[in-house]
């Protein structure tokens, strides 16, 4: 399946963007999705993960309190909302679907299929 992700752009510091996941051929029913972000010269990293059954989420640390995930279970759709941007967010964000152990949910590898990215730039 192509997952296929949307929603990024130029934004000031401080501004807000609303990413999108959706399954193209396919569906997160049983699955879980992850969010994952990868700026120049980086590791990809983990950014936030919700489990398309029962709605549990986890947020990483470097964000919390800044970007949610939620899903849309009749649009089939996954979203990262992210609020209070700043110029450190810019990055190429990829969202993922696999069915990793609650324990790996933050492994990139535990993912089967992964979007082509959209690119978030954050000016200062």
């Amino acid at each position: 399946v192509q997952l296929q992700a949307s929603g990024g752009g130029l934004v000031q510091a401080g501004g807000s963007l609303r990413l999108s996941c959706a399954p193209s051929g396919g569906t997160f029913s049983g699955y879980s999705v992850g969010w994952f972000r990868q700026a120049p010269g980086k590791e990809r990293e983990f950014v936030a993960w919700i489990r398309w059954s029962g709605g549990n989420t986890a947020i990483a640390d470097s964000v919390k309190g800044r970007f949610t995930i939620s899903r849309d279970n009749a649009k089939n759709t996954v979203y990262l909302q992210m609020n209070i941007l700043k110029p450190e967010d810019t990055a190429v964000y990829y969202c993922a679907r696999g069915r990793p152990i609650y324990s790996t949910f933050h492994n990139p590898g535990a993912y089967n299929d992964w979007g082509q990215g959209t690119l978030v730039t954050v000016s200062s």
